[in-house]
């Protein structure tokens, strides 16, 4: 029997379609036996975006479902008045596009709305956020500025249920890593520099993601949630995380699982 699964994705960049690729790979060559992706859902529309359209391409290649609702065009003046409300409605419209597909699970990969309560009482959702759980909240770009103003020792990646409220679901699994060392030193101590002669917010104004500390960071965190990712499913599919019969207590701790060049801990 399938373990079925649904991705949710707004494809705006080619993260989205890396990590799309890396878990539909791993399901054809067995690494993720038993489990199939049963649809991809965008709060996107074809040809609103270049790179969601690429996106697009690759879940049509993938011959995956393809459900779209682009979010910009539904009850506008509703989402200017009550937000809560519009959140409601609009997520009442995706269960009705998504329920036939009777999903065990569903993966929230790059998706960049808030889902709302109702949403979260119909189907176990899990989400990939960029920090450990207690750290940053946001986009990837937010928690990577967060980190460097807060001059940040050590960092990693979660996977964690969803609630309405933004990146504060129970986590699941999380990683880490060291933000210091030999990869980051001298990063930290061009960043000092920097900031002697002005401010963060004008560095990230000016440089943005060119700053290479701010690229260093990204690139050790990509290299982990693609790992993460796939032992969190393997561990849904093989039974290890059953969130029916095992409520969930500790998130576990994939760091021996997941090595990479710079050191974990």
């Amino acid at each position: 029997m399938k373990y079925k699964i649904g991705w949710f994705s707004s494809g705006r960049d080619k993260a989205a379609r890396d990590l799309l690729e890396t878990v539909y790979k791993h399901i054809q060559n067995g690494k993720l036996q038993g489990m199939e992706i049963s649809f991809v859902f965008s709060n996107r529309d074809k040809g609103e975006d270049k790179e969601s359209d690429k996106f697009f391409e690759l879940v049509k290649c993938f011959k995956i479902p393809l459900i779209t609702f682009p979010w910009r065009e539904f009850k506008t003046a509703l989402r200017k008045e009550d937000i809560k409300e519009w959140r409601r409605l609009y997520d009442k419209e995706i269960i009705k596009r998504i329920d036939k597909f009777k999903v065990s699970l569903i993966m929230l990969a790059g998706y960049m709305l808030v889902v709302g309560q109702e949403m979260c009482q119909k189907y176990p959702l899990m989400n990939l956020h960029p920090a450990v759980p207690g750290g940053p909240k946001g986009t990837w770009q937010e928690v990577i500025w967060e980190l460097i103003k807060r001059k940040t020792k050590k960092t990693g990646a979660m996977i964690h249920l969803v609630t309405p409220e933004l990146d504060k679901g129970p986590p699941l699994t999380y990683c880490t890593f060291s933000l210091r060392g030999e990869k980051f030193d001298s990063l930290w101590i061009k960043m000092e520099k920097k900031l002697k002669k002005k401010s963060l917010e004008k560095i990230q104004k000016e440089e943005g993601e060119r700053e290479p500390l701010f690229r260093e960071i990204r690139k050790e965190e990509l290299a982990r949630e693609f790992p993460l990712i796939i032992y969190t499913l393997k561990a849904f599919s093989m039974g290890a995380i059953d969130l029916e019969k095992r409520p969930f207590i500790k998130p576990f701790c994939l760091n021996k699982k997941i090595r990479c060049n710079n050191e974990t801990g």
